[in-house]
């Protein structure tokens, strides 16, 4: 694996082909790789030394480079307006939108509404509806009774469990398939019982949503192609 600096960005060669990485230290024990929309990117604690991450990459490499060429095809988001004729995602399927008088409303595969606000409200309020119901059954798979549930405006967080047991959700969830929408109901569902991260967490988890693990990989993509909403000027 060669390393080299290339003005603001390192090159890493897997596979025959040169990679751009950005590379951080930090206080942490164990060494990390993260591939998404922005590239790849190394993390490492602040005394490991380079040919242990070295070697750590390369048992990565093949899967390092499958994800890159998923991230180079993967849609990326499309910016809504308000205009009739746009398409959007609905539950992880495509409506198109109508804009006229009244108030916002779903017909079939088209929703129609009056302006880019009450478009959003609509979108909201169709988002607690669907989400509000699985987040109950979670609860009562745990034996806990349904927490309080709030819509978040968050754009890089799906939700969070508070320490007082309230779940708050992106109201953006409703843009994707309803079964990603389950897992981060079912992920935070779990912090109800485990408020980390640790494997008891995890086998919880698992427990409430066996696939998890693919669940989050396909989540990551679907939250690339967020629709942007964005008024006409």
């Amino acid at each position: 694996m060669d390393r080299r600096a290339a003005k603001s960005a390192n090159l890493i060669r897997l596979g025959g082909r040169e990679v751009e990485y950005r590379f951080v230290r930090r206080r942490r024990r164990t060494l990390g790789i993260t591939v998404d929309a922005d590239g790849l990117k190394l993390s490492a604690p602040l005394r490991a030394p380079w040919r242990d991450i070295e070697q750590f990459v390369r048992e990565k490499e093949r899967w390092i480079l499958a994800k890159l060429d998923e991230w180079a095809v993967a849609p990326r988001p499309a910016v809504v307006r308000g205009r009739t004729g746009e398409r959007m995602a609905l539950f992880g399927e495509l409506v198109e939108l109508e804009r006229r008088a009244g108030p916002a409303q779903r017909q079939g595969d088209r929703v129609g509404f009056d302006s880019l606000p009450s478009l959003v409200k609509w979108l909201k309020a169709a988002a607690l509806e669907a989400l509000l119901p699985r987040v109950a059954h979670y609860a009562a798979r745990l034996g806990r009774v349904a927490p309080h549930v709030r819509l978040s405006n968050a754009r890089t967080q799906w939700g969070v469990c508070t320490e007082d047991g309230t779940i708050r959700l992106c109201w953006r969830l409703v843009h994707i398939e309803p079964a990603l929408a389950d897992y981060v109901v079912a992920h935070e569902s779990a912090h109800l019982v485990e408020l980390n991260h640790s494997r008891r967490f995890y086998r919880l988890l698992a427990s409430l949503y066996p696939d998890w693990v693919a669940a989050r990989e396909r989540l990551e993509l679907a939250g690339a192609a967020l629709p942007i909403l964005k008024e006409t000027k």
